[in-house]
């Protein structure tokens, strides 16, 4: 589905997703994605959706909302692959300009160096920039970009886009336990972050299943280590290593919602109820879609969470 939720974003209150990028078209195949691993990277830019359409479906789904009286902080790209692959991105958020909504994209930054792509995203008012390491190495451990790419341009197209860019700027770095967290990787990111100055940095944990079963979180300590060590230079800094919550909108239809978010977004157990109790179904809507093959169920770290098969 293009569009699901609003969902409660750490980051940009009630966020509604924009599923741009098909499953799952990506120039990364990072160790810790929630959507899990990409069986093909790619770099080059092409057409999935038309903007007209990506623009009708967020269009209806705002109806509906309306109609349960769910407000909308942010349209986000939030795809099940990197949004800037998409050639029509640019289009679409022109488009949605009409819609009076501040408009926000995630991206893993990797095709930041071109030209095009800078201007397509300084056409949002949020961007997010993936940073989890600026050392090739590890970032090739962490990422496993497509072949082709570059640390060294992909930083440098950061640095300029930051200069360009008039919106809100973020980065994100994902931590990850004996990979990125020791105190020399740290340094070096810190020392990239104090020259592109984003206005927010984020500084994750993996919270949901991912893509390789061995990843593992930083221990808190470490985790505060990280923090402290680049908060001594850095504004900004917030740490995205808490449970989002269980507000997910409802349209009023419960299998389509949890299809669409789960799509993306895989949901912790006391989510899924919190749903089903908005829309008045009961657990046999969860069981059915388990029983279709559509859903299915996965233990991380002693929770429950329900991932949709298939699109």
């Amino acid at each position: 589905m293009l569009v699901f939720g609003p969902v409660p974003s750490r980051r940009l209150g009630r966020s509604l997703g924009i599923n741009n990028i098909p499953p799952k078209h990506c120039s990364y195949s990072c160790l810790y994605c929630q959507v899990g691993p990409t069986k093909a990277t790619e770099m080059r830019p092409g057409y999935f959706y038309k903007p007209e359409v990506i623009y009708e479906a967020v269009s209806q789904h705002l109806e509906k909302l309306k109609a349960t009286n769910e407000t909308v902080d942010y349209l986000t790209f939030v795809p099940d692959g990197e949004p800037t692959l998409d050639a029509g991105l640019g289009k679409a958020i022109e488009l949605l300009r009409g819609l009076n909504l501040k408009i926000a994209v995630i991206s893993n930054a990797s095709l930041i160096w071109q030209p095009e792509v800078r201007e397509v995203l300084k056409m949002a008012d949020w961007v997010s920039l993936k940073v989890d390491s600026v050392d090739a190495s590890t970032w090739r451990t962490i990422n496993r970009p497509c072949e082709g790419l570059e640390l060294d341009i992909i930083l440098s197209g950061m640095l300029a886009f930051a200069k360009e860019f008039n919106g809100t700027l973020a980065t994100e770095t994902m931590l990850l336990e004996g990979i990125n967290t020791e105190h020399d990787a740290v340094v070096q990111l810190s020392a990239f972050l104090q020259t592109l100055a984003p206005n927010k940095v984020y500084l994750a944990i993996p919270t949901r299943p991912t893509a390789e079963n061995n990843i593992r979180a930083p221990d808190a300590a470490t985790v505060n280590r990280v923090y402290q060590t680049l908060n001594q230079n850095i504004t900004g800094i917030e740490l995205l290593t808490g449970y989002e919550g269980d507000a997910f909108a409802s349209t009023g239809n419960f299998t389509d919602d949890l299809l669409a978010i789960t799509a993306v977004h895989p949901m912790r157990k006391d989510a899924v109820l919190a749903l089903l109790d908005k829309t008045g179904e009961d657990w046999g809507a969860v069981q059915l879609l388990l029983d279709q093959g559509k859903l299915r169920e996965i233990e991380y770290q002693g929770h429950y969470f329900y991932l949709r098969i298939g699109h």
